[in-house]
């Protein structure tokens, strides 16, 4: 099985890279911020230990990018309590990169369609009509909102009950859903989410 370290050693090196660059990022941009007080942070030796293995074990971009910006967070200081860090890395670790756009459309619809796209209708045609990849998948992100529901980072127990284009509009996360986004969320002017 040797052939397989190869590709593992790639994916460490490129994980490294993303931390060490954000890091750089975040001494030019936050100040009085020192990368060497990190060696002395349990709170970010803990998160950069448990986001370094779930990045090694995952290719998809957005879910590497979430745990980046995550450790990120943690070293500038704009995390939430230590129990609520390692929660939130779990849910990126179990989560798909379905479920945080998904997340992230529940957070603000308008970012992603206008008030007149919404007319008469439920979140599953908004889901459908911004994300075509979704259409006919109703299971599927039904699935999807239901796990967001459970996790309580969303108030949306269903995604078909008909409604106004206003209500259509209406913010979806709880207080945890938009804590999780934030941590989720580049701290680097700039930065990609």
């Amino acid at each position: 099985m040797e052939f397989l370290q190869r590709p593992i050693e790639i994916r460490r090196e490129q994980w490294m890279d993303m931390i060490s660059h954000g890091l750089e990022k975040l001494e030019q941009q936050v100040d009085d911020f020192d990368p060497e007080s990190l060696l002395n942070n349990d709170a970010f030796v803990t998160a950069m230990m448990q986001a370094s293995q779930i990045a090694i074990r995952n290719h998809q971009t957005e879910k590497r990018k979430a745990l980046r910006n995550a450790v990120l967070n943690v070293a500038c200081d704009r995390a939430p309590d230590e129990d609520l860090q390692l929660t939130f890395l779990n849910f990126v670790d179990t989560l798909t990169s379905w479920h945080i756009c998904i997340l992230r459309f529940l957070h603000d619809p308008t970012v992603h369609v206008s008030m007149g796209d919404g007319g008469l209708g439920g979140i599953g045609n908004l889901l459908e009509k911004t994300f075509p990849e979704l259409r006919g998948q109703r299971e599927y992100y039904d699935q999807l909102g239901a796990d967001l529901f459970m996790r309580g980072l969303s108030r949306a127990q269903s995604f078909h009950v008909t409604m106004t284009g206003r209500g259509l509009m209406t913010k979806r996360t709880t207080e945890m859903g938009d804590a999780f986004l934030s941590f989720i969320s580049s701290p680097i002017d700039g930065g990609e989410n």
